[in-house]
């Protein structure tokens, strides 16, 4: 039973020597041994205590030969965290500070890969997904023999289909909300920013749609004008997709803007 006691008493102890051991290491002036713990406590994953200690080596060691490393691991310690606002900008930062580092060109990839990151789904503010297309570009731009070009295209390609989503989730909610002046110029603006779009065939139908239901329900002196658009939006989808899916229902459209206009 002592052993047992002895045993649960002492593991707290522990615990409790190394966290005041760590607090007397914060008020301390051994900025050495903080360095030292700092890289200590990266390597054993807590980021956390990590930060803490940086924070205070940083200023010293600001320009001396240990500053790289410490920016190196100060960038890490945020991204290891999930910072990645925190992350992306001292990444850059580093490599800013240090262009002729051997890790440079990791440090501005990860500064975009951070921003890429950062870009949230579709329904949302695409500020960010904007921002991470243009930094992962200028990596491209920076280097352009890089291994991780590939990497860096794939990230764009999925960015710019979040955007794709975006566009297209806009212009359908104008046509659900029977907007349909505005659901034709989202899903031309769809079509003129993303002309390899798996949405084309579908867009394309829906401005027919739109034009058809817009002139419908114009006032009759607008009528045949409207009409005649109906018709030129049908022989867009058939130049395009003359087996379309929704040809049945494209063709209806345009019967009944002719008989109208052949009044």
């Amino acid at each position: 039973m002592i052993k047992k006691w002895a045993f649960v008493i002492v593991l707290p102890l522990l615990v409790i020597t190394g966290c005041s051991d760590y607090q007397k290491l914060l008020k301390s002036n051994d900025y050495d041994k903080k360095y030292k713990q700092a890289v200590e406590f990266y390597e054993e994953g807590d980021y956390y205590r990590a930060l803490q200690l940086f924070d205070q080596v940083i200023p010293v060691y600001r320009g001396k030969e240990r500053a790289e490393d410490l920016f190196y691991y100060y960038a890490y310690s945020y991204y290891n965290q999930g910072d990645y606002i925190m992350a992306s900008y001292y990444f850059k930062r580093f490599a800013k500070s240090f262009p002729e580092s051997d890790r440079a060109e990791e440090a501005w990839f990860m500064s975009a890969y951070c921003k890429y990151l950062e870009s949230p789904r579709p329904s949302l503010d695409q500020t960010n997904t904007e921002e991470a297309i243009a930094e992962l570009q200028a990596f491209a731009n920076r280097f352009p023999n890089s291994e991780r070009l590939d990497r860096v295209n794939e990230l764009i390609d999925k960015l710019w289909a979040k955007l794709e989503k975006k566009n297209y989730d806009k212009a359908n909610l104008y046509f659900k909300m029977e907007d349909y002046q505005s659901a034709i110029v989202s899903f031309n603006n769809l079509l003129n920013d993303f002309p390899d779009t798996g949405y084309r065939e579908e867009a394309l139908f829906k401005i027919l749609k739109a034009k058809y239901l817009y002139a419908k329900n114009s006032i009759y002196s607008k009528q045949a004008e409207r009409y005649q658009e109906v018709i030129e939006a049908y022989d867009k989808l058939t130049t395009f997709f003359p087996d379309s899916e929704y040809m049945k229902e494209a063709s209806k459209y345009k019967d009944e803007a002719m008989k109208f206009i052949n009044l």
